[in-house]
C-alpha cells in the first residue's frame, strides 16, 4: 500500500461533526454499502469509531496486534478509533452474535465461523465477498491456501478474513514410547496397539482434555476425512450423509476402540485443558495432541527440563486406501472476521486496506504463524529446534483441511455429538447405538 493512500486528507471539522452526528444516530459515516461485491464503495473517508465483535482472548495475539496497528492508523486519521467487542467465550459469542445478526445489529466487523449460519447471512447480503476484497486491495496472492480454505463455505466463496494459521499435532514423549516398545503410529489403524502396550508399562497413553468437548470430536474427525476427504462432514451437516455411512461407521468403531484400548487417561471426561497439557509436560502421558498455538509451551524452554530433549511430534496419521495426503490434516486458520456490507464505507475499506497489509508483520514479530507467505515468523530466543521445525512444517500443507466438526455441525447436533462421543469412548455405548442416535439427532436438526 502506498504512504499516499494512508494519509489520504480529510477536513477535521467535518470528521469531528460526523463523528459526534454517528454517536447520536448509530449510523456508518461515508457511503455506505449493501452489495457485498462493492468492496470500493467512492466517497470521504471521514474517521470514526468502527466496532469489531470478537472471539478471541483479549490479551492473545490478534488482538494485540491489532490494537497496534489501530493506534498506528488514528494517528494518520484523527477521530479514528476501534472498539474492540470482546466475548472469549464461543458460546456466549455465538449467542450475541447470532441475535446481533438476526436484528441486523451487526457492527462494522465481526468474528464468524464457517458455519450454515453465516451462510445464510452471506446469501442475505449482509456481508461483503472477501475474495474480491482481496483482490482489490491486492492482498490475494500474500495468502496461504489452506488459511483462506479454512474459512471458505461449501460452495468455495469466501466471506471472512484469517488471522492466524495453526498447525495441528501428535506431540509425543520418545523415551515413553521407547519403554513400551512401540514406534510412532503409521496408520490411524496403530492407535489402539499403541495405547495397549502403553499401558502396560503403567504410562497414561493419550492426554485428552474431555472437559471441553471439542479434543475429542477431532478424534471423530480424523478417520472419515481420511476415508471420504473433507466433503463427507460437509455431506453429513447437509443431510446427504449419515453416521452409518462407511466413513462414519468406521469413526464410531475406530473411538469405541481408542476407548477400549485405554487410550485415555482415567476420568478424561472430567479433565480440563490445562490439566490435561500437565499430563503431558510432566511426563505422565506419551501423547498430546494439540496445535502450534502451544509452541511457546512445548516447544521453547518454557518445557520442564526432565522431558524436554524427548518431546517431539507427528501429523495426522494415514490409513490404508486414504482419499487424502499425509501432508493434509487439521489446519485451521482460526475464527475468521467479516465485514458487514450493510456498514461498509470508504474508511472501513481504507482502514482495512492498511491494517491488512500491516499484520502479517506485527503478528509474526510475536512468533506466531501469519496467515501469508509474505513475512517470516520471529523464532523466540529460548525455542527448542521443534518450534523452527514447526514454522517449517507450515510451508508444507496442503490444500483440504480435517475441518473441526465443531465449526460446520448445527449447534444441536454438535451437541448431541460431543455427549455420545464420550459415552462411546468410556463403553457406555456401542458403535451401533451411537450411529442410531446421532442419525436420529441428525434428520431432526438438518436444516433447521
Amino acid at each position: 500500500m502506498t504512504t499516499t493512500k494512508r494519509r489520504r486528507a480529510f477536513l477535521a471539522t467535518a470528521a469531528t461533526a460526523a463523528a459526534a452526528a454517528l454517536v447520536l444516530t448509530g449510523c456508518a459515516g461515508g457511503a455506505s454499502s449493501a452489495d457485498p461485491t462493492d468492496v470500493d464503495p467512492k466517497g470521504e473517508i471521514v474517521p470514526r469509531e468502527i466496532s469489531w465483535l470478537l472471539s478471541r482472548p483479549a490479551d492473545g495475539g490478534v488482538i494485540t496486534a491489532m490494537e497496534q496497528i489501530a493506534d498506528e492508523y488514528a494517528e494518520e486519521h484523527p477521530g479514528f478509533s476501534l472498539n474492540l467487542i470482546t466475548t472469549p467465550d464461543r458460546p456466549s459469542y455465538v449467542q450475541k452474535y447470532e441475535t446481533l445478526a438476526a436484528a441486523k445489529k451487526l457492527p462494522e466487523l465481526f468474528d464468524t465461523d464457517a458455519t450454515p449460519f453465516a451462510q445464510k447471512l452471506a446469501g442475505q447480503g449482509q456481508m461483503v465477498d472477501v475474495d474480491l476484497l482481496l483482490d482489490d486491495l491486492g492482498l490475494s496472492e500474500e495468502y496461504r491456501e489452506a488459511a483462506l480454505n479454512y474459512q471458505r463455505f461449501d460452495d468455495g466463496s469466501l466471506y471472512m478474513v484469517p488471522f492466524e494459521f495453526q498447525l495441528e499435532f501428535f506431540w509425543y514423549n520418545k523415551a515413553l514410547l521407547e519403554d513400551a516398545g512401540v514406534d510412532v503410529p503409521a496408520t490411524l489403524d496403530d492407535f489402539p496397539a499403541m495405547c495397549e502396550a502403553l499401558r502396560e508399562k503403567g504410562i497414561t497413553p493419550i492426554a485428552l482434555d474431555g472437559q471441553d468437548q471439542w479434543p475429542l470430536e477431532r478424534y471423530m474427525a480424523y478417520y472419515p476425512f481420511r476415508l471420504a476427504g473433507p466433503e463427507y462432514v460437509q455431506d453429513l451437516k447437509n443431510g446427504d450423509a449419515s453416521f452409518a455411512d462407511p466413513a462414519g461407521k468406521a469413526a464410531a468403531e475406530w473411538l469405541y476402540e481408542l476407548g477400549q484400548a485405554g487410550c485415555f487417561q482415567e476420568g478424561f471426561s472430567s479433565t480440563g485443558y490445562a490439566d490435561a497439557q500437565a499430563l503431558f509436560t510432566s511426563g505422565k502421558a506419551a501423547v498430546y495432541n494439540i496445535g502450534t498455538w502451544e509452541l511457546g509451551n512445548l516447544a521453547t524452554d518454557a518445557l520442564d527440563p526432565a522431558v524436554r530433549d524427548d518431546v517431539d511430534y507427528f501429523t495426522l496419521p494415514t490409513i490404508d486406501g486414504a482419499v487424502t495426503n499425509d501432508n493434509e490434516y487439521v489446519t485451521p486458520s482460526g475464527i475468521g472476521m467479516a465485514v458487514n456490507a450493510q456498514t461498509y464505507d470508504p474508511l472501513v475499506r481504507d482502514f482495512l486496506a492498511f491494517a491488512l497489509d500491516r499484520y502479517p508483520e506485527v503478528y509474526a514479530a510475536t512468533g506466531a504463524l501469519s496467515p501469508t507467505t509474505n513475512v517470516e515468523t520471529t523464532i523466540p530466543d529460548n525455542a527448542t529446534d521443534l518450534y523452527s521445525r514447526a514454522v517449517e512444517q507450515a510451508n508444507d500443507v496442503g490444500p483440504k483441511i480435517a475441518m473441526p466438526w465443531d465449526t460446520q455441525l448445527d449447534p444441536a447436533t454438535n451437541t448431541r455429538l460431543q455427549q455420545e462421543l464420550t459415552l462411546l469412548v468410556q463403553g457406555d455405548i456401542t458403535p451401533d447405538e451411537f450411529i442410531e442416535t446421532m442419525d436420529a439427532t441428525l434428520a431432526e436438526n438438518v436444516n433447521g
